[in-house]
This record gives C-alpha cells, sequence and structure tokens, in this order.
C-alpha cells in the first residue's frame, strides 16, 4: 500500500476500553457539570471517538443534592411529566425536584444531552446518580474526574 493513502481509524465494540469516574457534584453547576459528563458518556474525550459507535466511559455522580443552579432557576424551572391522560401533566419546579429526588436533576440534564435514538440510550445507561456520598461501585475502582 501507498504511503500516500491513510485510512480512517474506526472504533469498535471490541477496540474501545472503558474506564469508571466518579464525578462529585458538591458546588456544582448543574448545565455546566452535565455538559461535560455528557461528552464523556459519548467518548468524545477519546482520541479514536467514533459517533456511530458507544465509546464512552462509565461516570458515576455522588452528592447530587448538593449541585447548584444559577440565576432564578430554583424558583423558575419547571419539570413537566405527562401521564398521557387528559389533564394528567403535571409540573414541579427545580427547589421541590431537588429536595424530592435530587438524582433526577442531573439525570434529566445528561439525558437531553445525549442522542435521541438507540445509541443514545445505549450511553445513558453507563450513568449512575447518587444522592448522598456513598455508591456501590468500589469494585470497579473509578478514578476521581473534577472540573
Amino acid at each position: 500500500m501507498s504511503k500516500l493513502h491513510f485510512t480512517t481509524q474506526h472504533a469498535n465494540a471490541a477496540t474501545v476500553k472503558r474506564n469508571w469516574y466518579v464525578v462529585d457534584g458538591t458546588n456544582q453547576t448543574v448545565g455546566r457539570m452535565c455538559a461535560k459528563i455528557a461528552a464523556i458518556l459519548r467518548g468524545k474525550n477519546k482520541p479514536y471517538y467514533t459517533p456511530h459507535v458507544d465509546c464512552g466511559d462509565y461516570i458515576i455522580v455522588i452528592n447530587a443534592e448538593k449541585v447548584k443552579f444559577t440565576g432564578n432557576k430554583t424558583e423558575e424551572k419547571e419539570y413537566l411529566t405527562f401521564s398521557g391522560y387528559p389533564g394528567g401533566q403535571k409540573s414541579e419546579t427545580a427547589r421541590e425536584l431537588l429536595r424530592r429526588r435530587p438524582e433526577l436533576v442531573v439525570e434529566r440534564a445528561v439525558k437531553g444531552m445525549l442522542p435521541k435514538n438507540r445509541l443514545g440510550r445505549k450511553m445513558y445507561k453507563k450513568l449512575f446518580v447518587y444522592a448522598g456520598d456513598q455508591h456501590e461501585h468500589a469494585a470497579q475502582k473509578p478514578q476521581s474526574l473534577t472540573f
């Protein structure tokens, strides 16, 4: 083969190496933290990133109850749920959801930043969010990740 022709290297399931990372959500801004988490879940931090292959890493988020919103988002941001029935739409402010289920705030933010297809759903399954500072993934020896 001539040295003038180069082939693009594409990652596949056999060549992808996945790491485990722990992110501490204490005093982190929700959107900024989740944008970086979504990029790592997609694998955009790796030199062999391939858009049609899941080459991302596993992310564990601890202290999700201590994340921050900027501005008036705690009172003005609304999370909507819809049961599918007439009159089945419910809304909840960010403050209420953070008090009731803090891990859901981070999960919904990251999920909205991932692709909306089969590949995105596969990437989303590599995210683990915990409200407190304890997690059950010590056997994977996760590395600390700071932003």
